[in-house]
């Protein structure tokens, strides 16, 4: 098993070099609820209030679903110890197309994140019924909902979390993940072109590219014997 005390860093970073996939999948809605605001006095204070409130729910949504994941997957890998190297090789598979897809090389994580369409085509309806948001626990709700969205980045880090050897440890490396894509996520709402400009930016995808794919080879069950 990971040090935890690598883990939690290693998946702040991951967030953190992910912001390019995120601004694609989320940014929208986020950077949505500030313009559904009427400007005035006070305009920056419920801009943030919301912009916290709906990423709040979105990475409560990350620890929920790797709580889950890492149930069974202790459960399962107790059971039957080959497991354990088999749900490690998936995991680092994960990284490795994940990286290979930010740094734009290939684009095989796509089918990945399908595995994840039935569920999320029964909530989105409900996230319908939350806009225009007018309120924090309207942005919460929806945050909670949007944790749901398929995406292969948080899928690949869920696959890392499944590797901790306990359901803790799991939950705490998504909101580490999840903390790392706070900064890009709170950057959209509040207008910082400089974020928007790194996801067109060549060379720092390709930068955050071959380092997911190092994560990924780190990650693989012959590396734990070096």
């Amino acid at each position: 098993m990971q040090d935890l005390a690598l883990s939690y860093p290693a998946a702040f970073v991951i967030g953190l070099l992910g912001s390019t996939h995120c601004l694609g999948m989320c940014g929208g809605i986020s950077a949505s609820l500030s313009m559904a605001l009427p400007v005035g006095r006070g305009y920056r204070f419920r801009q943030i209030l919301m912009l916290l409130a709906f990423n709040g729910g979105r990475i409560g949504s990350y620890v929920l679903i790797a709580t889950l994941i890492a149930w069974l997957s202790v459960s399962a890998t107790n059971s039957w110890g080959a497991l354990g190297p088999l749900l490690r090789t998936l995991a680092g598979i994960l990284l490795i197309l994940m990286g290979l897809s930010m740094g734009q090389w290939w684009n095989g994580i796509r089918h990945v994140e399908k595995v994840g369409g039935p569920v999320w085509r029964r909530l989105q309806p409900l996230t319908a019924k939350l806009l225009p948001v007018r309120n924090p626990f309207q942005a919460l709700s929806l945050g909670a909902l949007w944790g749901w969205l398929p995406c292969g980045l948080v899928y690949s880090t869920l696959g890392w979390a499944a590797l901790q050897p306990t359901t803790t440890a799991a939950a705490g490396t998504m909101l580490f993940f999840g903390l790392g894509t706070l900064p890009s996520m709170l950057g959209t709402g509040l207008a910082a072109t400089w974020i928007q400009g790194l996801r067109t930016n060549r060379w720092f995808r390709q930068i955050a590219g071959a380092s997911m794919v190092a994560f990924g080879l780190w990650t693989l069950p012959w590396m734990a014997f070096i």
